[in-house]
């Protein structure tokens, strides 16, 4: 798997609204496949895989669709019924209108307008975050979510053109190029992100057997940015993850294609790839590493391709690049980073076994 991984901050502010109603995280984190001591280091990364488990497990456990970080549980099935109100609307506008209007009956839950300022539409959440725990996990899971929801319902991604949010830079900011694919502010008087105007008049059409497929992968599947292919570097970190999988099957070394190649595939010159690519802010090599590092992570984390194998399936011509590259994107060493998996699997496994144990004994 290629896709994004997600930094360990995450996973933290995901298991806090299980930790202030008193339930015990290890549980959440081995049904994930997350190992425990992972969350001790502030460069670790897990996969959207394990990432996805933990979200799962963390709603099941809460009983809460904002995974218990609101100031009032949100009961299961609310986010479906709010998806099916919205689905048979003409157009976007009136959808979202309607959402809004929809999460507006229930007590305590997040107050989302479509707000109109200058020139742009902006998605915008109206509760004042800053109090609850995670106040920034919380509004990024908001913007996000409304944002995905609107780019699904009309079948194609909304480019955002800004992103502010009413509390400070985290630790993690850095990894708001990514998750919203526009400038980021922190510190603003309000959470909002800014879009094109001209998309609320765009048709709406989902109907029920995509819902229903968008319900199976909700909510963790709406957290992951989903590719549409509508930038340049879309469409070049597609070209790097097709090349890897392709290579992955035969574990032959996989031949990344260089920026003239892409360029070619484009049908521009490598100048103006790099230009644009500068617009977007990012480059072909910050891309290359991108691709690479989730690659690595994946492989580590879900698989058991020997470290040099893997090594040289991803194009390091030696062991110790791959382990220089590794550190450098997550702060530890490849085979550190699978022992504490491992470990982490084993617990899970203990874990599981006691518990039958313990329930053998009972009955």
């Amino acid at each position: 798997m290629t896709s994004r991984t997600i930094t360990v901050h995450h996973v933290r502010a995901t298991l806090t609204g299980p930790r202030r109603l008193g339930l015990d995280t290890v549980p959440l984190l081995q049904s994930a496949r997350i190992p425990p001591l992972l969350l001790g280091d502030a460069h670790a990364r897990v996969s959207p895989e394990q990432f996805a488990r933990l979200v799962t497990a963390v709603r099941q456990a809460t009983r809460d669709e904002f995974l218990g970080l609101g100031p009032e549980p949100s009961r299961p099935g609310t986010f479906a019924m709010m998806c099916h109100a919205s689905i048979g609307c003409p157009d976007l506008g009136t959808a979202l209108r309607r959402a809004t209007r929809f999460y507006g009956l229930f007590p305590g839950g997040p107050d989302l307008a479509v707000e109109r300022t200058g020139f742009d539409a902006a998605f915008a959440v109206r509760t004042d975050l800053r109090a609850l725990a995670e106040a920034p996990f919380a509004a990024e899971c908001l913007v996000l979510v409304w944002h995905r929801v609107a780019s699904w319902l009309i079948g194609r991604r909304i480019p955002l053109r800004w992103a502010e949010f009413a509390h400070p830079a985290p630790p993690y900011a850095g990894e708001y190029g990514l998750l919203f694919g526009c400038p980021v502010r922190c510190g603003a008087p309000r959470t909002r992100a800014g879009f094109d105007p001209r998309w609320l008049a765009a048709p709406v059409v989902r109907d029920e057997a995509g819902l229903a497929e968008l319900l199976r992968r909700a909510p963790a599947g709406l957290l992951s940015r989903r590719e549409y292919g509508t930038t340049v570097a879309e469409q070049v970190r597609h070209a790097l993850a097709r090349a890897l999988r392709e290579a992955a099957p035969q574990r032959r070394t996989a031949r990344l294609p260089e920026v003239a190649q892409l360029a070619a595939r484009l049908a521009v010159s490598p100048a103006t790839l790099r230009r644009r690519l500068q617009e977007e802010g990012t480059s072909y090599r910050r891309l290359r590493d991108q691709v690479l590092r989730e690659a690595a992570v994946a492989g580590l984390a879900e698989g058991r391709e020997p470290i040099a194998e893997l090594a040289a399936r991803l194009g390091f011509s030696e062991d110790t690049a791959f382990h220089r590259a590794f550190r450098r994107w997550t702060g530890t060493t490849p085979g550190a980073y699978r022992l504490l998996g491992r470990t982490g699997s084993r617990a899970g496994a203990n874990g599981a076994g006691n518990a039958d144990r313990e329930r053998g004994q009972q009955s």
